[in-house]
């Protein structure tokens, strides 16, 4: 098996989460490229590798348990183990999220990728996480998903979004509960923020590249043995919840 750190990112195929598999690549290791669209994730495996990068694609929906299954069953056959879990891929649940006239099939949609999602896959990779020397998972989080922020007066936390931000203050509640299960282990798990990147999850409306977005993930990926686990982190720091 190999002694090389090995990575997933999911949703890897474009934005920050390219870039964080970009990032992870520089430093050496084999970084799965996780992502559904086949033509998408292998283009964007070409171009790592040419960069340099020991990239391997990953076919991955993280709303499908038997896709999640594979992904597994795939980074088992190719490493024996996970040192690094990104949980990266989201949506926004798409407009018309005004609390009073959604759609609760919105809301549903959202959180099933950006919760229960990171769920199926993180439950999928613990025994492969379990096996490594320094384990760690971050779940890309979002600043809207602070409640601090959201309920001080004036704070900018963009548009009204009913099912996009409270699904990241639910994935940064999941953050903190696995945190709590996990303590006594050698796994850290953290919340990442990337801030306002321009993305198509935007419409590039960012004020942020998405290689800005990938530092703080790529940081919390590299912590030390002593580093946090059950936060929320930015570049700047801690992110209240």
């Amino acid at each position: 098996m190999s002694e090389q750190t090995i990575a997933l990112v999911t949703g890897a195929n474009k934005g920050i989460g390219y870039e964080i598999a970009a990032g992870l690549g520089a430093l050496g290791w084999s970084v799965g490229v996780g992502a559904r669209d086949e033509e998408r994730r292998e283009s964007a495996v070409e171009k790592l590798r040419a960069a340099g990068v020991d990239a391997f694609g990953v076919p991955l929906d993280v709303t499908d348990d038997a896709s999640v299954t594979a992904a597994a069953g795939l980074i088992e056959e190719r490493a024996g183990r996970l040192d690094v879990l990104v949980n990266n891929a989201g949506i926004t649940g798409g407009e018309a999220q005004m609390p009073t006239t959604v759609d609760p099939v919105t809301v549903l949609t959202a959180v099933e990728t950006n919760v229960i999602g990171v769920i199926r896959v993180t439950n999928a990779m613990l025994p492969l996480l379990r096996r490594s020397a320094s384990p760690r998972i971050v779940n890309m989080s979002s600043g809207v998903g602070s409640l601090t922020r959201q309920s001080t007066p004036g704070a900018e936390t963009g548009p009204i979004a009913v099912a996009y931000a409270p699904s990241k203050t639910f994935l940064n509640a999941v953050t903190v509960q696995y945190a709590k299960e996990l303590r006594d282990t050698n796994i850290l798990i953290n919340a990442a923020c990337p801030g306002y990147c321009a993305t198509d999850l935007n419409g590039f409306r960012g004020v942020r590249t998405p290689e800005q977005g990938a530092v703080v993930a790529i940081r919390l990926a590299t912590l030390p043995d002593d580093g946090p686990t059950g936060g929320f982190f930015d570049d700047a720091g801690v992110v209240p919840w």
